[in-house]
């Protein structure tokens, strides 16, 4: 039966996630705490792993009920933060990371996404499954922390995901929260690192959009994308459905076909 099966949120944009059994979608139409802080420069520039491999060197953690973030690098002791009574002292211990002046930045009514008109990202297990086998040594976990997915949706095919985008593309209720597919995902440069080292994999792109080729979904649109370095939906939940719970377990459905 297809279900949800994992939830993840990703509280400080570009760091570590954590795994949730419940989460809200907030008015702005994500789900609470994702992507809730992120860090920008003295410029306003944004400090993530798209701007510097330094992320993947921090461990971090998050408690969603007390607000409280752990975090610890390479060369320092686990630091605690409360991110929304002090965002201060995390910006400074971020700043002595990144050797850069940082402020911490919050919007828990949509969090700092990378498409904020839209909403929650989409994958199944077998996806990960699938593109894990494409690559000698790697674990469907490093696949998984690569492509950072909101939901993850077991019990259906390699990119299942892949149906809801282009002409006359249905939707799916996950519980009774109902997701429009939106868009395809794009992928930048940290899917192609170790999330642990930072290390880049040989060759990944191209044996990732190689691999994509020859596996895209007979049934999908191929014209809704723009090339084969996609991988994960984009989705959008309808403003009647939010402010609803998500839970690992709920059923899946396809609707609107």
């Amino acid at each position: 039966m297809a279900r949800v099966d994992r939830l993840r949120v990703y509280p400080i944009k570009g760091l570590d996630g954590i795994e949730l059994e419940r989460a809200e979608l907030v008015a702005g139409g994500t789900l609470a705490r994702d992507r809730e802080f992120r860090l920008v420069d003295a410029d306003g520039a944004v400090v993530n792993g798209k701007r510097t491999a330094r992320v993947h060197d921090l461990e971090t953690g998050f408690d969603p009920e007390t607000g409280e973030f752990t975090a610890e690098s390479a060369d320092s002791d686990r630091r605690r933060f409360d991110l929304e009574d002090d965002p201060e002292r995390a910006a400074d211990w971020f700043g002595e990371v990144f050797d850069l002046e940082v402020t911490l930045e919050r919007d828990p009514s949509l969090g700092f996404v990378d498409r904020r008109e839209m909403g929650p990202s989409v994958i199944s297990t077998a996806t990960l499954e699938t593109v894990a086998d494409w690559f000698d040594g790697l674990t469907v976990e490093s696949v998984r922390r690569r492509m950072r997915a909101n939901v993850e949706v077991a019990g259906v095919e390699p990119f299942w995901e892949d149906r809801f985008v282009g002409a006359d593309a249905p939707s799916f209720l996950a519980g009774d929260v109902r997701f429009d597919g939106v868009t395809p995902c794009g992928r930048c440069v940290v899917p192609q690192r170790d999330p642990d080292t930072g290390e880049p994999t040989p060759e990944f792109r191209e044996r990732f959009v190689e691999r994509r080729r020859e596996t895209f979904p007979e049934w999908a649109d191929e014209d809704a994308f723009d090339h084969y370095y996609t991988l994960m939906l984009i989705a959008a939940v309808p403003e009647r459905h939010r402010e609803r719970t998500l839970r690992t377990g709920d059923s899946v459905e396809v609707v609107g076909e």
